[in-house]
């Protein structure tokens, strides 16, 4: 199978898009290469309709338009990996989820290491939003990109829903002015 991928240039700095003609396969905040090859086959640098819609998602994403993707996405894991992912595509836009939580979403409660693990190796970050899982406690704790990162996207995603309910509480209640 062959992977064709392209560099996109975003807020929270490059972006690595990997896709083969039917799925999107990875999205990495750095041209790690090796990571990619070491789940995918042969790579093609150059664009394909999978990789051209990825990016004009992503780009409606950061710019606040896209709170939700329609992308056609292939995780390559292990059963409890897939499990796992599959399952941070229920976190809802702009809210998060503990490791705990997304235990319990699995039915494995006792697997909250394992789900922190699995959420690391995420191949499609944002997209596959594992930026949306936090500790316990409320506190933010690893992310492959870098707290920063977790941290720039969680803002994004409040800041868009403090716009989107500001502009229908308005809506809903034009009396209030």
């Amino acid at each position: 199978m062959t992977i064709y991928y392209q560099k996109m240039t975003s807020p929270i700095g490059s972006i690595f898009i990997a896709a083969d003609k039917v799925y999107l396969r990875a999205i990495t905040f750095d041209r790690n290469e090796e990571k990619i090859r070491a789940t995918l086959s042969r790579f093609r640098h150059e664009r394909n309709p999978i990789i051209t819609q990825t990016h004009a998602q992503l780009q409606e994403y950061f710019s606040g338009i896209r709170t939700e993707f329609d992308l056609p996405i292939a995780f390559t894991g292990t059963p409890f990996q897939n499990q796992t992912w599959r399952a941070l595509l229920t976190i809802p836009y702009g809210e998060t989820r503990s490791y705990s939580e997304q235990a319990l979403v699995i039915g494995n409660p006792k697997a909250v290491r394992a789900v922190g693990r699995t959420n690391g190796l995420n191949p499609i970050g944002i997209v596959v939003p594992c930026h949306r899982v936090i500790g316990k406690s409320g506190k933010l704790t690893g992310y492959a990109g870098g707290l920063d990162k977790k941290v720039f996207l969680l803002n994004l995603e409040n800041e868009v829903l403090n716009k989107l309910n500001t502009i229908n509480g308005y809506y809903d209640n034009p009396g209030s002015m």
